[in-house]
């Protein structure tokens, strides 16, 4: 590397976020900032981290799609048999991470997982365009392989299995929900004087305060 990592460096400017500013609940300042997000980052918008931990208390973390959200929280589809869903089916707990470089602004959400309803699974399934779809049963998800021969040939064997025939949601795919109890809202400022207000449930219901940079 010819570019000395250590002093690469940005400094923020973005729009104060105070705590007079902020909403008594976090997912409608979510909902505005995921909106913004998806017309100023295009396709990556929706992206985030989700990190998870398996049954000897170890961190793994990798990037997901956000495909859904409301009050009740945040929903991603993968294989059950993945790695992530065995982790989570030992820890069901996760944590996300979002950032949206051209605003200057990370979320980040921890909270226990709970699988969405087959019907929730079944509808976005069947949203998806067909060769997703057909991934679905293609992908036997972080399981050792060959090559790449061997995905080929499976994803031919699929297409003429289920040729001139409507695809069935895999038993082993469909969505998870990080049910939220901390949410974070970090804005970038000059200095690295940044603003952070963060949101914890307790007592059933919200509450709200700001953090040092």
């Amino acid at each position: 590397m010819t570019r000395n990592i250590a002093d690469i460096r940005r400094d923020y400017e973005g729009g104060r976020l105070e705590e007079g500013m902020v909403p008594a609940a976090p997912m409608v300042l979510f909902d505005e900032w995921l909106t913004l997000a998806l017309e100023v980052e295009g396709e990556d918008g929706n992206v985030m981290t989700l990190a998870t931990v398996d049954s000897q208390g170890l961190p793994h973390a990798r990037i997901v799609l956000i495909k859904g959200y409301d009050e009740r929280g945040v929903v991603f589809y993968t294989n059950y048999h993945s790695h992530k869903g065995s982790e989570l089916s030992n820890v069901p707990h996760a944590a996300l991470v979002f950032w949206w470089p051209s605003l200057g602004r990370q979320v980040r959400i921890e909270g226990r997982v709970e699988l969405v309803s087959d019907e929730e699974s079944d509808a976005y399934f069947n949203s998806r365009p067909r060769a997703s779809q057909l991934g679905a049963w293609v992908a036997t998800q972080s399981v050792v392989i060959p090559d790449r021969h061997w995905i080929e040939e499976r994803q031919h064997r699929f297409e003429q299995a289920y040729e001139g025939q409507e695809i069935p949601r895999p038993v082993h795919w469909g969505g998870y929900r990080v049910v939220p109890d901390m949410i974070e809202f970090w804005q970038g400022q000059p200095s690295r004087l940044h603003d952070r207000i963060r949101y914890e449930y307790r007592d059933e219901s919200w509450h709200s305060f700001r953090l040092a940079p």
